[in-house]
């Protein structure tokens, strides 16, 4: 038997809806930010002299190629374009290309790629492994239920919640990287978000500003050491201290912003993932 034509004019209805629905158009404040972003580039180059032209051309050849492959696989991702592996791969043949483009691909620099690789990944895998036996034997040891009983006996706000989660995470930042943090201490906070009403995803970008702070803030500072690593032997950690210090209270700003403005940070997501 045969559906009702009012039924099948209402399934059709449904299923055009469905497909119009799978791709949102971009809104009309993204081709106006991206004209206007081109209006500053033509005036930008009208204005350049020679010197300054030259200038800017070194820049171009040692950063723009970088950028670009930066910019392809993180957007490949946030588009729904490739998979974090697929981007992965395409980032790695981009170094390649680079390397090769700049004739420095050779097989010391390759053997020398690989066994990095292999190490980072190594490393990273032993992390998801440790921290998935700690979440574990944590959970079946009643330490989730402890600790939640614990944050909620405090009778903290949405924001005294916050603050406090904030700050064992920035203390955890002088001497720990963010993939052990991530990795291990991220579940404890991660079940009580609903419980305070908090988006996972806003709550996840503050702890990445945070992460950023703790990083460039003394007496650790593991940016401080990185950058003592590759500068010049006069440069003393105590300059490259005073000189992170704006970059950090720029970082608290941004942070402080986030909170006060969330769409900051969750307009993009909400856009492209809707």
């Amino acid at each position: 038997s045969s559906a009702p034509p009012a039924t099948a004019a209402a399934a059709a209805d449904a299923a055009a809806g469905g497909g119009a629905d799978e791709g949102i158009a971009a809104p009309t404040g993204f081709w106006i930010f991206a004209a206007i972003c081109a209006a500053v580039m033509l005036v930008f180059y009208a204005m350049l002299t020679w010197a300054r032209m030259e200038i800017f051309r070194m820049l171009m050849a040692s950063f723009f190629p970088l950028a670009v492959m930066i910019a392809a696989v993180l957007g490949s991702i946030a588009f729904g374009l490739a998979t974090p592996s697929e981007a992965a791969a395409m980032g790695a043949m981009g170094g390649a290309l680079l390397a090769l483009a700049y004739r420095r691909l050779n097989l010391p620099v390759l053997r020398e790629s690989v066994f990095l690789t292999a190490k980072t990944s190594a490393m990273v895998c032993w992390l998801f492994v440790g921290s998935s036996i700690f979440s574990a034997a944590f959970a079946l040891l009643g330490g989730q239920r402890i600790i939640e009983e614990w944050v909620l006996s405090l009778g903290l706000s949405q924001l005294q919640f916050l603050l406090l989660a904030q700050i064992i995470i920035f203390l955890l930042g002088w001497p720990l990287e963010w993939t052990e943090i991530i990795v291990i201490f991220m579940p404890i906070f991660v079940p009580l978000l609903n419980t305070f009403g908090i988006d996972p995803l806003f709550f996840g970008l503050l702890v990445a500003l945070n992460l950023q702070t703790a990083f460039l803030s003394p007496p650790v500072a593991m940016s401080a050491f990185y950058l003592k690593g590759v500068s010049p032997p006069h440069v003393t950690l105590n300059q490259i201290f005073m000189g992170m210090m704006p970059f950090m209270g720029i970082q608290v700003i941004a942070i402080f912003l986030l909170y006060v403005f969330p769409g900051i940070g969750m307009w993009l997501p909400t856009v492209l993932y809707r």
